[in-house]
């Protein structure tokens, strides 16, 4: 994560958003007279609402852990995309 004043970040603000862009990451900008803000690739922060959304229900935040363990540990067999289509009803 890169810190950097908000003098620094409007006269740098085009490099800024290409370092997040491009590199992946956080710019915070420190204000003399305000919060601290940051600025983050904007798939990123869909992808970071996403996860809360699908975390902020109890079960199914233990249904995704408990998946993501099977896949940690190799547990299970994988499926082409023909196959996952097929099951899903999306053959076609």
């Amino acid at each position: 994560m890169l810190k950097t004043t908000y003098t620094n970040a409007r006269a740098n603000f085009a490099r800024l958003c290409d370092e997040v862009t491009k590199n992946r990451e956080i710019v915070v900008i420190d204000r003399r007279s305000g919060e601290s803000v940051a600025m983050i690739a904007a798939d990123e922060l869909e992808s970071l609402v996403e996860c809360a959304h699908l975390l902020r229900s109890p079960k199914n935040a233990q249904r995704l852990l408990t998946a993501l363990e099977r896949a940690l540990d190799r547990q299970g067999q994988a499926s082409t995309t023909a196959e996952l289509r097929k099951e899903v009803g999306l053959e076609g």
